[in-house]
């Protein structure tokens, strides 16, 4: 019986790994379930330039493995507060959405909700315990991207085409104006706003009006701006994303807002059980790499030295803490004639 010995000493081995395997087989579930949830609430298409910044971000941390992620888009204001009562309800640990428009809602929605965070698009102030805020503080790019409009206009007419005049349009606007006066103090400015976050159609025909008047360099703030200067072969500065791939010949900068440093601040205080009402809208500025001038990229070559001699000490400044762009969220007005 020289085996008996053997087997007998394995049996407590394989005890412990059948144990072993067990415990696993029975923490599984748990450990899948370890991932964060986290939601999102659009009231625009997801494409749309501001939220696609957003949704980039949240799905560069699926791509890691660290949350699991559903969103909600073209939601009505009237259906917001349902939307989001529902992923409340659903068991997410953090859901985000631009609240601009249903202020009120979202905040009630919140303090029915304690437990989960919420970090929202916001003009207002954080709430405690749990309603936090964030915006797209690109001014800084903005400013650098108006520099280099400056510098490209010839006739030194630009036209500038938003959504809506509220503080987080208007403050980019405003800086973007100051750059190119900054280069150039000659140009004048025509300013419209469409009064809505998605209607390419209708910022389209908003840009040709301003062309036609003598614009030859367009500040395209909302989608369809920059169709209407390619069509009509004149330039554009984009705003939030970089379109230069898609109008090679047209986009000439853009001012680039990246949301992955508000998402990951997030994330850390959710997960390490600190989530406070706090505003993370310093997250965007360029020295939390939260924005940045695009690169020139088909334009290098054809934009004055001069300029962006000036544009790259400029954004060395800002780095430096040197230069503050002035935070304005007034309305913009076209220059007087």
């Amino acid at each position: 019986m020289p085996l008996r010995p053997v087997t007998l000493a394995r049996r407590p081995l394989m005890f412990a790994l059948a144990a072993v395997a067990a415990s696993a087989l029975m923490h599984a579930p748990a450990l899948a379930q370890a991932k964060l949830k986290v939601a999102a609430i659009y009231t625009v298409p997801v494409e749309q330039q501001w939220v696609s910044r957003i949704d980039k971000a949240l799905k560069a941390a699926v791509a890691r493995g660290e949350i699991e992620y559903v969103f909600s888009e073209n939601v009505s204001n009237a259906d917001y507060e349902r939307v989001m009562r529902q992923y409340a309800e659903a068991g997410n640990g953090l859901v985000l959405g631009e609240s601009f428009a249903v202020e009120a809602a979202a905040r009630k929605v919140a303090k029915d909700y304690p437990k989960v965070a919420f970090l929202m698009g916001s003009s207002g102030k954080p709430q405690a315990p749990n309603f936090s805020v964030f915006d797209n503080y690109i001014q800084e790019p903005a400013y650098l991207s108006g520099m280099v409009a400056g510098g490209m206009t010839r006739s030194n007419k630009i036209g500038m085409v938003g959504g809506y005049p509220i503080p987080e349009v208007n403050r980019l606007m405003n800086a973007f104006m100051a750059g190119a006066k900054e280069v150039n103090p000659k140009v004048e400015f025509s300013v419209s706003f469409i009064n809505s976050w998605f209607d390419p159609p209708k910022a389209k025909e908003a840009a040709f009006a301003m062309i036609d008047k003598g614009a030859d360099v367009m500040y395209a703030e909302r989608f369809g701006v920059s169709d209407a200067a390619k069509e009509k072969g004149k330039l554009a500065i984009g705003n939030v994303i970089n379109t230069q791939p898609q109008y090679p010949d047209t986009v000439v900068a853009s001012a680039l807002w990246n949301m992955e440093p508000t998402i990951a601040a997030a994330l850390a205080a959710v997960k390490g059980g600190k989530f406070a009402a706090e505003d993370y809208g310093q997250y965007s500025l360029m020295k939390f790499k939260g924005s940045e001038l695009a690169p020139l990229g088909t334009f290098e070559k054809k934009v004055p030295a001069v300029v962006v001699t000036k544009v790259k000490a400029k954004q060395q400044a800002i780095l430096d803490g040197k230069f503050s762009v002035v935070v304005d969220d007034s309305q913009p007005k076209s220059s007087a004639r």
